[in-house]
């Protein structure tokens, strides 16, 4: 069981981090390259000659991509261990695993992972003011936990009080808050770090429901 759960794991851990790589070189790469520029002073937000406002294209950097590929595809094969395992004991308890509920257990993953924690703490551009690192991990990392068990009680609940349970889970760490700063500074246009929000979140939904197509096949394809 272990070696199978390893193998899956690995195999659409690492295809899903390819499409992830992919989406991320050719989506927001451009949009980092044009924010460093306003990071180091060579472009100014309110300069008086205005600046470009369309981010360049892919440009290749051999180095850098290999590094955003590797990195990638190993976050997504980790992602993959705690999918396959979670999907492992549905499946025991009676679950359904199927590609089309794959698709469900990404979506899911893609909420508890990414979605939540953008609610409170969105993608930022190099540069953008935070607060406190070790307070953003502590909130995300309890964001991504609350959220994951109240999706769980969703759908495997069978009692109101487990769905309530569920509802104030997922509620809880919005309620609280994440860590914010002092004040918001930053050197790029908001219009360029609206964009690569909303870009990075679509980046992780098509990732992660790959994620979760591609553990659901290969898993139920050794059955």
């Amino acid at each position: 069981m272990f070696s199978k759960v390893l193998t899956s794991a690995l195999i659409a851990g690492f295809g899903a981090g390819l499409i992830a790589a992919t989406l991320q070189l050719a989506f927001l790469q451009p949009i980092l390259l044009f924010a460093e520029l306003y990071e180091a002073g060579v472009l100014q937000h309110f300069a008086t000659t205005p600046a470009a406002v369309v981010p360049p294209g892919y440009v290749f950097d051999l180095y850098r991509d290999v590094l955003t590929v590797v990195f990638t595809a190993l976050i997504y094969v980790g992602y993959a261990l705690v999918l396959l395992p979670a999907m492992a004991f549905a499946q025991s308890r009676g679950a359904a695993i199927t590609p089309r509920t794959g698709l469900i257990w990404g979506i899911g993953g893609f909420a508890a992972v990414q979605l939540a924690p953008a609610f409170g703490l969105p993608p930022e551009l190099p540069g953008i003011a935070g607060a406190d690192v070790d307070l953003r991990q502590i909130w995300w990392g309890a964001t991504v936990i609350a959220t994951a068990m109240g999706l769980w009680l969703i759908a495997f609940g069978q009692n109101w009080a487990l769905w309530g349970t569920a509802i104030i889970l997922i509620a809880a760490p919005q309620i609280i808050g994440a860590p914010q700063p002092d004040a918001f500074t930053g050197p790029a246009p908001p219009e360029l770090g609206a964009e690569f929000a909303s870009r990075a979140l679509g980046v992780g939904f098509a990732a992660w429901a790959s994620l979760g197509l591609f553990t659901a096949t290969i898993w139920g394809a050794d059955d």
